[in-house]
């Protein structure tokens, strides 16, 4: 028993007065591990004025299942410890490798393994922890990485373009591979902003053809140019609307045309201007149908509009030219992996501005300089050690410690 002021734990003072509605008050017998008043824990020795008959509880600690997220406790007669599934660390298991961030600048942590994170740069950083700063002029897009994410950049949105408007950029290809996937070179929509409205602007890139379309909220209209002159390092694409009515230029092709289906001649778009990718895991805001599941592979650059022909062209953004935010966006030509040593045999894997470092088996870290013990989970191969047993380091391997009631090599009998 233990009293915190007036309030009692376990048992009651002889000398208080205590309404005693059904015989005799008996004592708790047993253990008590957290205590709490009004969602402030209070530490059970330390915080109590006096007690009595109190010993420390002999229940072995992972009776009492502390390990969160899966994790698998194991203990001996001195010491336990929470053996983590993947993705998961901390005492208790209750990190996931990015809840303890390493990343800055507002970059995009994601989990590379059970132990190490990636960092998904912002707009204007790079670096293995996005803390280096970089100048864009040219924006080298890396399509959609190994996590899932794509690269992109994302202006304000285009305004005044309901009626009339006109694009024209440049873009050079990453490999001729990647003009033959589904990559969205840029796009704006109406779904995104509490609307599921249908109309959209789209512009990307399909069986190595340039693909334009949209859609005034009465049907969709689409061009397709004729395939790409493969050859040609820079390709330039000028396109417009005016009402129903578009058109496609792509190098020396022919100009195309088109006129959209039904009535409507207004375009109503209220989403940002997304550039080579967008910002979503997956892109919720392409219209269905839509055949750009990949983000942009190569450079995007000197991107201008006007809506009206009496205009001159501008850069999108406000302020012109800027972007509201972006992620794994370098300079075009420019390789973050020059600046990266990745260690003992681990490979530099850069996508935009984002570089981290792959490594070989039995390392870890940022830079594949930490050994992977041969006890820790992410080791290849797993140890033998049964669940229940503790695996122990030696120079030349490792041994299992066995809990109470269990024998063997890997504790494997009882």
């Amino acid at each position: 028993q233990m009293t915190f002021g007036s309030v009692f734990l376990g048992n009651v003072p002889a000398h208080e007065e205590v309404h005693r509605c059904a015989g005799q008050i008996r004592g708790f017998k047993g253990c008590v591990r957290d205590f709490q008043v009004n969602n402030k824990e209070l530490f059970l020795i330390d915080d109590a004025l006096g007690g009595r008959n109190v010993e420390n509880c002999n229940v072995p600690i992972c009776d009492y299942h502390p390990c969160h997220n899966g994790g698998t406790c194991t203990s001996d007669a001195e010491n336990w410890f929470c053996e983590c599934p993947k993705l998961y660390s901390g005492k208790l298991c209750q990190f996931a490798t990015c809840d303890e961030n390493p990343c800055g600048n507002g970059a995009t942590c994601f989990p590379k393994s059970k132990r190490d994170a990636a960092c998904l740069c912002p707009y204007g950083r790079s670096g293995i922890l996005c803390s280096d700063p970089i100048d864009i002029s040219q924006p080298s897009f890396s399509g959609t990485d190994v996590f899932g994410y794509t690269s992109f950049l994302a202006y304000s949105t285009i305004p005044n373009i309901t009626f009339y408007y006109e694009f024209r950029l440049k873009f050079q290809l990453a490999n001729h591979h990647s003009s033959l996937q589904d990559n969205l070179i840029f796009f704006t929509g109406q779904k995104g902003q509490g609307l599921d409205g249908d109309d959209f602007l789209v512009l990307g890139l399909h069986n190595g053809r340039v693909i334009y379309s949209y859609n005034l909220g009465s049907g969709t209209a689409t061009i397709i140019s004729k395939p790409l002159d493969l050859t040609l390092n820079i390709h330039v694409i000028h396109l417009g609307r005016y009402l129903q009515n578009g058109w496609l230029k792509v190098d020396d092709q022919k100009n195309k045309t088109v006129s959209s289906p039904g009535r409507l001649v207004g375009l109503n778009v209220f989403s940002q201007f997304y550039l080579g990718g967008y910002h979503e895991y997956t892109p919720e805001l392409l219209p269905k149908g839509s055949r750009f599941k990949n983000g942009f592979q190569g450079c995007i650059f000197d991107v201008q509009f006007r809506t009206s022909m009496n205009q001159e062209f501008k850069s999108p953004g406000t302020p012109e030219g800027h972007p509201n935010s972006g992620r794994s966006v370098g300079q075009c030509k420019d390789s973050p992996c020059s600046l990266i040593k990745c260690r003992n045999g681990g490979k530099c894997v850069e996508g935009g501005s984002t570089v981290y470092c792959d490594c070989l088996t039995g390392w870890k870290g940022a830079f594949c300089t930490e050994t992977v013990s041969v006890c820790e989970p992410e080791h290849d191969p797993s140890h033998l050690c049964k669940q229940g047993s503790t695996c122990v380091p030696l120079p030349n391997g490792y041994t299992c410690h066995c809990p109470l009631g269990r024998t063997g090599t890997y504790c494997e009998q009882g």
